[in-house]
């Protein structure tokens, strides 16, 4: 899978609300009801990503989870990170 231009990026993102580009990773925070829901929303995006074959970066802090995707084998962001968001976005 090749890395994306800049301008690919930039034309993706446009399509993710609540993405933001940090370097060579895309990045979302979701804020939900509370720590049950932070837990509960995290095994989904487990299963879509086991799904994808494809793992963000996950961190939570009670009800806030920050999901970091990059696919570290090729360097940077790939259509493989934005599909995987894409997915993750419905979910919310």
């Amino acid at each position: 899978m090749s890395v994306l231009s800049d301008e690919q990026i930039s034309e993706r993102l446009a399509g993710l609300a609540g993405w933001t580009r940090q370097g060579d990773s895309i990045v979302h925070v979701a804020t939900l009801a509370d720590f049950r829901a932070a837990i509960l929303y995290v095994g989904a995006v487990a299963y879509l990503a086991e799904f994808a074959n494809h793992h963000p970066d996950i961190g939570i802090a009670w009800n806030k989870v920050t999901l970091t995707l990059s696919t570290h084998s090729a360097g940077g962001l790939t259509a493989n990170d934005f599909a995987l968001a894409e997915r993750i976005s419905q979910l919310t």
